[in-house]
């Protein structure tokens, strides 16, 4: 058997303090008779009886700790190979996604510059929503933008997109319209071009471009979720507008960029009333928010280069819920307004609440600028598109926020293009959300 280094300097201890003993003699009391036979005075086996207590308890001591020493060490190197508490969450490292975030900040930027173009140049004074609508050509633009950028990067991700370009390709005219705003639409820095893979080559990428959105979702593999005008009646107004993606990985948002060029830059400003309209994209306005799963979020301007710097956002704390501030969307076929009245009145908040469309909402609160966000289901078939959520759901939830659905479940985007296993949305700060969501299945639950 062989001992290890530890076993023998153990017994090199023992021997050590034996030898240095002197043969024959003992310093403890002699209470033999004087009249025991004559014969050997020492032997090995009654060699350690002759020892002090006192070197005995040394001796002792000394390989109790030398025992310590070398399991410490063990255990010392095996901890040292577990996986960090962090990898035990299965949460990655902001390196994991690096690229991706990078990725997607930019090309989320660039796409927003071509919707104030298509705002400035042509959505003014536009009610309408036709097929040729400012809308249509800023959503076809922006889609094609961004999944060229992703596909570029990534080509094996797939990208769940709200558009398909069959009209294009019938409709010439629009088709050439949509081509010389995405042809025109460039940061103005050229490295970061270069990270979105340059410009789009010809019309027929373009068009390829939009089609590659088509994926089904679900929760295998790396899907991209895109909507490229959140908030069709906000942009059209002027007032809040989003610029939507995500990244999903079996079934999990890993990654979530918001553009919202009508929000004002300073996270401090506090939500005005009329946030839902007249702001357009003038100087002090745009924001850049992002987040990784497990890495926080943050926000930063909305730039026409590279990528500005940027800076952690939260949620505010809410110490006195009847002074919270209650968002929802504008139009009230896409979220009960009786109902979240109801709740607020519950909750005994008194101060109307802020609408505003897109989910400017998601980024609004998880910046401090609101508290409670509610989308209520109008409709018991309904079912929310997992564009319009995956990118606020991560943001909020990085700030500090909570966000389930009406019944208290996690937002599952697994199940294709839709929340199909979800009825309505809540977000708040996590240290009151549960009191908020109580409410809620209160009045929904009682009707």
């Amino acid at each position: 058997m062989i001992k290890s280094p530890a076993s023998t300097n153990n017994s090199l201890v023992v021997r050590a303090t034996l030898a240095s003993l002197p043969h024959g003699k003992s310093t403890l009391p002699d209470h033999r008779s004087s009249h025991k036979p004559s014969g050997p005075r020492f032997s090995p086996s009654s060699s350690i009886l002759r020892i002090p207590r006192r070197i005995l308890f040394i001796s002792l001591i000394i390989l109790i700790l030398a025992t310590i020493t070398k399991f410490w060490s063990r255990i010392s190197l095996i901890s040292h190979h577990l996986p960090s508490s962090k990898a035990l969450s299965s949460t990655p490292t902001m390196s994991t996604y690096s690229k991706e975030l990078e990725v997607a900040e930019l090309a989320v930027q660039r796409a927003a510059l071509l919707t104030k173009k298509v705002f400035h140049e042509k959505a003014k004074g536009t009610i309408s929503k036709d097929d040729k609508s400012p809308v249509t050509i800023g959503d076809f633009g922006a889609q094609a933008l961004i999944i060229q950028a992703i596909k570029k990067n990534f080509p094996d991700d797939e990208v769940v997109g709200e558009e398909e370009a069959s009209t294009l390709r019938q409709d010439h005219k629009l088709r050439d319209e949509i081509w010389a705003l995405v042809e025109g639409t460039k940061l103005t820095n050229a490295d970061a071009e270069k990270v979105l893979g340059g410009p789009i080559e010809s019309v027929d990428a373009m068009l390829n471009a939009i089609d590659a959105g088509n994926s089904a979702g679900g929760g295998k593999g790396r899907i991209w979720a895109l909507d490229p005008i959140d908030g069709t009646k906000g942009f059209l107004r002027g007032g809040q507008y989003a610029v939507c993606l995500a990244l999903m990985v079996d079934g999990d948002v890993k990654v979530g960029v918001l553009g919202c060029p009508n929000l004002p830059v300073d996270d401090s400003a506090p939500l005005a009333a009329d946030a839902g309209v007249d702001q357009t994209d003038s100087e002090g306005k745009g924001v850049l928010f992002s987040a990784v799963l497990g890495q926080g979020a943050t926000s930063r301007p909305l730039g026409i280069a590279g990528l500005a710097k940027s800076q952690p956002i939260h949620m505010k704390p809410v110490k006195d819920i009847t002074q919270a501030t209650f968002c929802e969307s504008v139009e009230a076929g896409h979220s009960s307004h009786g109902d979240q009245s109801a709740i607020a009145a519950k909750l005994n908040i008194s101060k109307p609440s802020v609408r505003m469309d897109s989910q400017a909402k998601y980024a609004s609160i998880a910046r401090g600028a609101g508290d409670i966000y509610l989308r209520l289901p109008v409709s018991a078939t309904y079912q929310e598109k997992i564009w319009d959520h995956a990118a606020g759901d991560l943001i909020v939830r990085e700030a500090g926020g909570q966000v389930t659905d009406s019944l208290g479940r996690r937002l599952d985007f697994s199940k294709g293009r839709t929340l199909a296993e979800n009825k309505g949305v809540v977000a708040a700060p996590a240290a009151v959300h549960g009191q908020v969501l109580a409410v809620v299945m209160e009045v929904l639950y009682k009707k």
